[in-house]
């Protein structure tokens, strides 16, 4: 906006000296420190995209750089890294963006979203709201561990108490039956046009599959009590089957992908996010040799088998195949030609380089600009019904619900990511029934399943974009813990750092939880970050509420 300075002075000049102008000051000008009310639908946009990584660069796409070399997904292209030790990086925010993301850019927008939306008899925005609420509180104590859950979002406050684990666990229950509540309710000004307008980056309005979210978010929290005395089985099957069942219920953060940083996906080339080196910043991510294992048949759990997934999901060499890059040891330790292509399809071969192209006609997957970012799928709700049923006893179930949660993922790749892929090996209908027909993969009889197939083709189906909720299950089974049925690691052939390799700090354990945001916790909650005990060198190691017996 251009000012034009003779009108201020005169403006001012009749201010001062009384004229006769009866509007106050505060009347005629907004104070950008008070509340304005707006329009519910002008806030929704910007709330969601904070579900994957939105104009600020804060979001689950992030932190799954950093957290992904936890849960083997990514490896990073140096030696070394932090990450790929198990550690932090002191003193800065990497891997606490979703703390952000949370209590910022989610935060008072989405609290007054709701309270806007009640007071317009708007039923579905609030509903809305309190779902994205509910997903939101659960993502981050399972992140965090113990975090600020009482005293959040009171404006008369600089410092803040954290709560319990268990407690927000509890609240993200009471925040999806409040959800389910207002998106049950109908008339007055609730509509799917007018919801439409500010969910065009989501579900386009559509209340059914907005309830399907808010019943995965109640499956997803009975499922991460599997370790508890209490746990219940059945209450995760309950929820994940009203949860999505269809690809078409998937909940995806789309991008339109244009001349704006904000409107591409964080992974994608224009925002080139994936171009850091150095080991405290390790971005230059590349595929680790652990997800390659899984798809290209060499580990032992699925012995033989050549994933047809893998072509959408990794990338290949200059030899042509689909090789990974071991934790800690960098690419350079491969043979040239067996170093993977960076995920934006930049040959590794010649140096170890991580340039963004100019464009993104060789991405694939997530890596595009314009590709949608999945937060919760059919696919896994499936997963969660299988695990649940293996426990209960019910293999049946679970190997009904084990073959669907790998159909849907099929189906998932298919719908969304079909762009790029080399037209030969485009997957269809006829290849997905064929790799299930495969008895290394799915066996022949329930009897013959395992929770180690479960927990593995689960990881294969969230790699690259449900990374929070991977690490969740491998800290439920404290990532090396034994199948019961096998004697052998759930994370077949999962080879975590050892003592020695492990980050200094770590004290010879492994990672188990994030330390809270430093630039907000570190500098100005200091005391409290005492009293939790956030300030030991080794508290990212202590164990979660919800892993623990």
């Amino acid at each position: 906006m251009k000012y034009n300075f003779k009108h201020l002075l005169v403006l001012s000049a009749l201010v001062i000296m009384g004229a006769a102008c009866s509007k106050k000051i505060g009347e005629a000008y907004t104070n950008p420190n008070y509340d304005v009310k707006v329009a519910p639908e002008t806030l929704l946009p910007q709330i969601v995209s904070s579900m994957g990584g939105n104009y600020g660069g804060h979001g689950p796409l992030n932190d799954i750089r950093y957290i992904g070399a936890y849960t083997q997904n990514f490896a990073f292209a140096n030696t070394l890294s932090n990450f790929d030790r198990m550690g932090y990086a002191a003193g800065t925010d990497n891997a606490a963006s979703f703390w952000r993301s949370h209590y910022y850019d989610i935060g008072q927008n989405n609290v007054k979203m709701i309270q806007w939306a009640i007071d317009n008899k708007q039923w579905d925005y609030a509903g809305v709201g309190k779902a994205i609420f509910a997903w939101s509180w659960l993502t981050l104590t399972d992140y965090h561990g113990e975090v600020i859950l009482k005293e959040a979002f009171n404006t008369d406050q600089i410092t803040f108490k954290y709560d319990n684990q268990d407690e927000v666990y509890a609240y993200s229950k009471k925040l999806c039956f409040e959800a389910l509540d207002y998106l049950n309710k109908t008339g007055d000004n609730a509509s799917q046009a007018s919801l439409a307008k500010g969910d065009g980056f989501m579900y386009g309005g559509d209340v059914a599959k907005w309830k399907k979210f808010v019943y995965g978010v109640l499956a997803r929290n009975y499922a991460h009590l599997s370790n508890k005395a209490d746990y219940k089985a059945d209450s995760v099957i309950y929820y994940s089957n009203l949860a999505m069942k269809e690809t078409a219920d998937d909940a995806m953060v789309k991008f339109a992908a244009t001349a704006v940083s904000a409107t591409n996906n964080f992974f994608g080339p224009f925002r080139a996010n994936l171009t850091g080196t150095t080991v405290a910043n390790p971005t230059a991510i590349r595929q680790s040799a652990y997800i390659a294992n899984l798809m290209n048949g060499s580990n032992s759990a699925f012995a033989g088998v050549a994933d047809p997934r893998a072509i959408y999901l990794l990338r290949k060499n200059t030899n042509g195949t689909f090789k990974g890059v071991d934790i800690m040891k960098g690419q350079l330790v491969l043979a040239a030609g067996d170093r993977p292509e960076n995920f934006w399809g930049v040959s590794q071969a010649a140096a170890s380089n991580n340039t963004a192209p100019a464009t993104d006609v060789n991405c694939r997957f997530i890596f595009r600009n314009s590709a949608p970012f999945p937060v919760m799928t059919a696919s896994e709700m499936a997963f969660l019904r299988a695990e649940a049923a293996f426990r209960k006893g019910d293999k049946t179930t679970a190997l009904a619900a084990y073959k669907e949660g790998i159909s849907k993922h099929f189906d998932l790749l298919i719908s969304y990511y079909n762009t790029n892929v080399p037209t030969a090996d485009l997957l269809t209908v006829a290849k997905r029934d064929a790799f299930l027909a495969d008895t290394r993969v799915v066996p022949a009889t329930a009897a013959e399943l395992t929770l180690t197939q479960i927990m593995l083709q689960k990881y294969i189906a969230l790699w690259g974009h449900g990374t929070f909720e991977t690490w969740v299950d491998m800290r439920r089974y404290h990532y090396l813990d034994n199948d019961p049925a096998t004697g052998k690691q759930v994370y077949r052939d999962l080879v975590v750092p050892t003592s020695a390799e492990l980050f200094p700090d770590n004290g010879g354990k492994l990672v188990y939880r994030a330390r809270p945001r430093f630039n907000s916790e570190y500098v100005w909650n200091i005391n409290e970050l005492n009293r939790i005990g956030a300030t030991s060198l080794d508290y990212h190691t202590k164990e979660m509420w919800f892993s623990q017996k």
